[in-house]
């Protein structure tokens, strides 16, 4: 057990979690939507601090982040829990305890020894991923400070549910800020994860932006007759044009049935290719159709020049016209996040 950082004491023994948007009013040994945080005696503890569920060397494109040290490798870590459930989810068997078996096959996983094995396994980054990182905030927080001093870059994987005193709390440590939009409604929101208040969703990734200069990429993973209708991807490619800007890369990726979904069919290609139309139209710059190996928007083109900037195959990265964050054909930005190019560090 970790105690809670941002936590606020209630009359009869209640706690009050400000890590994400739920708030939970949590009784006493009750636990919050995301099963992760606990209130033992009054007193909000984290319950998974450095239990890890996933580790591994990823290429930074996996997570995915397109624009942001490209080809690169990433120490991933996945912990337990998640304050969403959505109907879809990749990986429920870690990110909803109530349905499998949490903690088995867990490894400690303490700050100072993922920077090692980081280090070890030549990353150049760590990545919070598999699950969302917001519920286990404090063990993220303490691996981020340690990362920044170590010259390591660090990245959110995140359905962008977290409150903006806890953005605030980890902005200064972090520099990639990769969040799930999964659709642009409040219907959807609700029937696919039982979230009522989404658009706090947006404000904290503008704020992560504007306010913590992070590299900011969305995804949408694209369901069949719930969020691949024109006016939620319209709305959406509108809100990352005017809100993030038009060089945001926009992440449209593939469904496949898992989960509760197993009833709808896969995404058709035509839709995804619909969806980088309807962002091309927006003004976006970049849209990227995922988990289609060997799709022509996979690669990065020059907007301004045409050229070829960084070719991928699923995750095989080869980069041929960058320099820093800029086309090195004719010098458009592309907004781009290397070393070179204006990284934190």
């Amino acid at each position: 057990m970790h105690e809670a950082m941002l936590s606020e004491k209630l009359s009869g023994a209640r706690v009050r979690c400000h890590i994400c948007q739920w708030r939970c009013q949590i009784g006493p040994e009750r636990a919050g939507v995301c099963h992760m945080y606990r209130n033992r005696g009054g007193t909000l503890y984290n319950m998974n601090y450095a239990q890890a569920s996933s580790v591994a060397a990823d290429p930074i494109e996996k997570k995915p982040l397109f624009h942001f040290f490209p080809a690169s490798l990433a120490f991933s870590i996945g912990g337990w829990g998640c304050n969403f459930h959505c109907q879809h989810c990749q990986n429920w068997e870690i990110s909803c305890p109530e349905e499998s078996e949490p903690w088995r096959g867990s490894r400690d996983l303490p700050p100072q020894t993922a920077i090692e094995l980081a280090q070890r396994y030549h990353c150049q980054g760590i990545a919070w991923t598999y699950n969302e990182p917001t519920v286990w905030f404090e063990y993220t927080l303490d691996s981020a400070k340690l990362a920044k001093q170590h010259h390591l870059y660090t990245v959110y994987v995140t359905n962008g549910y977290i409150t903006p005193e806890a953005l605030d709390a980890i902005g200064p440590y972090l520099d990639a800020w990769r969040v799930d939009i999964k659709g642009f409604s409040d219907a959807f929101y609700r029937n696919l994860a039982k979230i009522p208040r989404w658009q706090g969703i947006l404000e904290v990734a503008k704020r992560a932006k504007e306010k913590w200069r992070m590299h900011v990429e969305v995804v949408t993973n694209i369901i069949p007759t719930m969020n691949d209708d024109d006016q939620q991807l319209e709305g959406l490619a509108r809100w990352i044009r005017d809100e993030l800007g038009e060089l945001t890369p926009w992440h449209v990726t593939r469904f496949y049935p898992h989960h509760h979904l197993r009833h709808l069919p896969a995404t058709p290609i035509s839709t995804l290719e619909r969806a980088y139309d309807i962002g091309r139209s927006a003004g976006l710059k970049f849209i990227y159709a995922g988990n289609v190996p060997g799709h022509h928007s996979e690669n990065t083109v020059c907007y301004s020049c045409g050229k070829l900037v960084v070719r991928r195959f699923g995750y095989q990265t080869e980069v041929v016209g960058l320099e820093g964050s800029k086309c090195k054909f004719c010098g458009a930005e592309l907004n781009f996040r290397t070393p070179e190019g204006g990284a934190k560090w």
